[in-house]
C-alpha cells in the first residue's frame, strides 16, 4: 500500500486528538481546557529548542510531533466551544503567508532579508486598518509573557526599525561602561530596588550590544548555560570520583578541575 502523505498523516493526528476528547474517550484528555494545556505549549516549545541547540535530530523529529500535537488539542477544544476548527487555523496561516510575501507569490520585489521585514511590518499594519482595529503602540503587540531576555531583544529591535538607536557598537560599548559605574555607585549609596534597576539597564544594554554583534542573546546565554552546566558536572564527578562532595571541597579544588574541564572541552 502506498505510504501516507504528509496532509494524510495531519488529519489522523485530528482525527486522534478528536477521538480522545469525544464520549468514551481519555478521562485525561477530556478533562483539560485551555488553562490546563497552556502550559504545556511552552513546555514543549522548550523541548524543541534543546534538540536543536543538541543537534539531536532524531529527537528533534519526535520533539516537534510532541509541539504539533499542542495546536491540535486547542482547536480541538476551540472546535468543540464552537469557535473555530483546525481547518480554520491552516486557512489563516497559509493566506498570511502568501499576502505578507508578495515578492514570491506577486509582482512585488524584495532584495534583501531586510527589505523583506520591512514590507511584511506593513503589511500587518495595512490588515489591522482593513480589519478596523484600532492602531497598537509599537512596543503594544510584543507579548509581557515570553520570556524577558527575548523581549529585550524584540523591543531594542523595534525601537531600532524606527531610527531609535545608537549609530555603533562602539557607543553600545560606551553605555555599557556608564552603566557598570552606575551599578558601581548604587552598591554604595542606593537601594536594593535601585540597584535591581540598574542591573536591568546593564542586561538591556548587553541585548543591545548582542543585537550589533548580530548574536541572538537568548541563544549565546543558552549556549553559556550549557557549557557551564558540562564543565561544572565534570568538577562534581571528579570530586565524587575522589569520596568529596561539593560542599566538603575548597574553591581552590573545584577551580583547579574547572580548568580542567575547559582544558578538555
Amino acid at each position: 500500500m502506498p505510504s501516507e502523505s504528509a496532509g494524510e498523516k495531519f488529519e489522523r493526528l485530528v482525527a486522534i486528538m478528536a477521538r480522545l476528547r469525544a464520549p468514551g474517550g481519555c478521562p485525561w484528555d477530556r478533562e483539560q481546557s485551555f488553562d490546563t494545556i497552556k502550559p504545556y505549549l511552552l513546555e514543549e516549545t522548550y523541548e524543541v529548542m534543546e534538540a536543536i541547540d543538541a543537534r539531536d535530530w532524531p529527537e528533534l523529529a519526535e520533539e516537534l510531533g510532541d509541539l504539533m500535537l499542542q495546536p491540535v488539542f486547542f482547536a480541538q477544544m476551540a472546535s468543540e466551544e464552537g469557535h473555530f476548527g483546525i481547518a480554520d487555523s491552516l486557512d489563516a496561516i497559509n493566506e498570511k503567508l502568501i499576502r505578507r510575501h508578495p515578492h514570491i507569490f506577486s509582482d512585488s520585489k524584495a532584495e534583501t532579508a531586510g527589505e523583506v521585514l520591512k514590507r511584511w511590518n506593513e503589511i500587518k499594519v495595512e490588515e489591522k486598518k482593513a480589519k478596523k482595529q484600532e492602531p497598537k503602540l509599537l512596543l503594544e503587540s510584543i507579548p509581557a509573557a515570553i520570556p524577558a531576555l527575548v523581549e529585550a531583544q524584540q523591543i531594542s529591535s523595534r525601537a531600532a526599525g524606527v531610527g531609535f538607536d545608537w549609530q555603533s557598537a562602539e557607543q553600545v560599548l560606551d553605555k555599557l561602561d556608564e552603566e557598570l559605574k552606575e551599578l558601581a555607585e548604587a552598591r554604595v549609596s542606593s537601594t536594593q530596588e535601585e540597584i535591581e534597576g540598574e542591573v536591568g539597564d546593564l542586561f538591556f544594554v548587553l541585548v543591545n550590544l548582542a543585537r550589533f554583534l548580530k548574536v541572538d542573546a537568548e541563544q549565546a546565554l543558552r549556549k553559556t548555560n550549557r557549557k557551564f552546566r558540562h564543565r561544572f558536572g565534570y568538577v562534581e564527578r571528579e570530586l565524587a570520583g575522589q569520596g568529596k562532595a561539593l560542599r566538603d571541597s575548597s574553591v581552590m579544588e573545584m577551580e583547579e578541575l574547572w580548568q580542567e574541564a575547559k582544558s578538555k572541552a
